[in-house]
């Protein structure tokens, strides 16, 4: 075994004690060593199992539970996860407003996890709520509405029926995350389970109406006030920010190198800033920071500190562009309708995804005071049309909508994120 695999575990070993304690590293490990299927063939019939409809629950209960219940099916949460701070987002808004929500997890097989562990967890890398955590879709609470959150807890609410009304609250097109096939398909199957869509922002509520005949109403994005302002951070030349996914296909992370390597060539005093992912194993030859997975309370000073921002998307929008956008960092996307739902020519630069076109784009920012200005103060304007509480109203009324009139058609309902 060579050093850099050894690395690489000692570093995932590490994380896991930081995410989960000692305690559950100890259970993994017991588990592991004590475990002999830990080290057979992997069982690829036995892994898709959950697909299957083994339906369980009794409808008749959920009838005696309140009209304002909520199960959230959810995968297990993980630090810094921006699908899970949405979700926990919308929760709070919820409780604020009235409803009962309750969380479960769907990730049952993590040695020495509790629904207190997760509660603890949920507070300490986001924010504290009132949910209840359950452990297992079999454990969930009888609830008026059930929502998915992935593709893979939809096949856990498909099969629940201790529920009134069945939602799915998505926030990207998951079958693309995936080459076409096994997985692609099941998830995308999931889109015709006769679910309610709830979806972060119009792109997805128009595509799963549009091709898989789902009712979908949508709701959009916002960004913490808190955290993201204008403060500018004193910095040495001129610096070009690039979030860095590697594991993220969908965020276009060896095109940004590409397009980054071009503007270092046009501009030889410029830094790329780069964060989001681990970069150890890739070769970037250009003047570089590598920021690694930063913190959310140091986020805004990293943003502040930069010039640019390219920000790449070929799935659905993250909530970078608004991010930076409320840290008056002029943004440079692709054009896409993934991203053009949000983003405009008057808020940020589009162009098409290619090394000359986006680098263009990027160079004009840095060599243009009056487009730079220009961007940042329509990226500021965005920003500030958004709000969390105003989205968390809007879900409330979606979900109020869908207990009244359950049989509905919402094409004449379709509630447009705000642009």
């Amino acid at each position: 075994m060579n050093f850099g695999i050894l690395k690489k575990r000692a570093e995932s070993v590490w994380r896991f004690r930081r995410d989960h304690g000692t305690k559950a590293l100890i259970l993994r490990a017991l588990n592991a060593l004590l475990n002999p299927s830990a080290f057979k063939k992997q069982k690829v019939i036995e892994s898709l199992a959950f697909t299957k409809y083994q339906p369980f629950g009794d409808r008749s209960k959920a009838e005696q539970a309140g009209p304002n219940t909520v199960n959230w099916f959810i995968p297990r949460p993980g630090r810094g996860s921006g699908g899970h701070l949405n979700i926990f987002r919308f929760v709070r808004n919820l409780e604020a407003l009235g409803f009962e929500c309750r969380l479960i997890s769907t990730v049952t097989n993590i040695p020495g996890m509790t629904p207190e562990q997760m509660e603890a967890d949920i507070a300490s890398w986001f924010f504290p709520l009132k949910a209840k955590v359950y452990i297992g879709a079999e454990n969930a609470p009888p609830a008026a509405i059930s929502i998915a959150t992935g593709w893979h807890t939809a096949y856990d609410v498909r099969n629940f029926q201790s529920t009134l009304h069945k939602c799915y609250f998505v926030q990207d097109f998951e079958p693309q995350f995936y080459p076409v096939g096994t997985d692609y398909a099941l998830a995308e199957e999931t889109y015709r389970f006769g679910f309610t869509g709830i979806t972060a922002g119009g792109w997805l509520a128009d595509k799963l109406a549009g091709e898989y005949g789902m009712r979908t109403y949508a709701v959009g994005f916002s960004y913490d006030r808190e955290l993201y302002r204008p403060q500018p951070v004193p910095h040495e030349g001129r610096r070009v920010f690039f979030y860095t996914r590697p594991s993220t296909p969908r965020r276009g992370f060896e095109l940004g190198l590409a397009v980054l390597d071009e503007v270092a060539r046009r501009h030889p005093d410029v830094v790329a800033v780069l964060a989001g992912g681990r970069l150890g194993q890739w070769e970037i030859p250009f003047k570089h920071v590598d920021s690694d997975i930063v913190d959310l309370a140091k986020l805004s000073e990293l943003y502040n500190s930069c010039d640019v921002a390219l920000v790449l998307s070929f799935t659905n929008l993250s909530l970078l562009p608004l991010e930076l956008m409320a840290c008056g960092v002029p943004v440079v996307s692709n054009r896409a309708a993934c991203t053009q739902w949000l983003l405009t020519e008057e808020n940020a630069r589009l162009e098409a995804p290619t090394i000359e076109g986006l680098a263009d784009a990027i160079s004009s920012i840095l060599e243009d005071p009056s487009e730079a200005a220009r961007l940042r103060e329509g990226g500021l304007r965005l920003a500030a049309a958004t709000d969390w509480t105003v989205e968390g109203r809007r879900m409330a009324d979606i979900l109020h909508h869908i207990v009244e009139s359950p049989n509905e058609d919402s094409s004449s309902r379709m509630m447009a994120a705000p642009t």
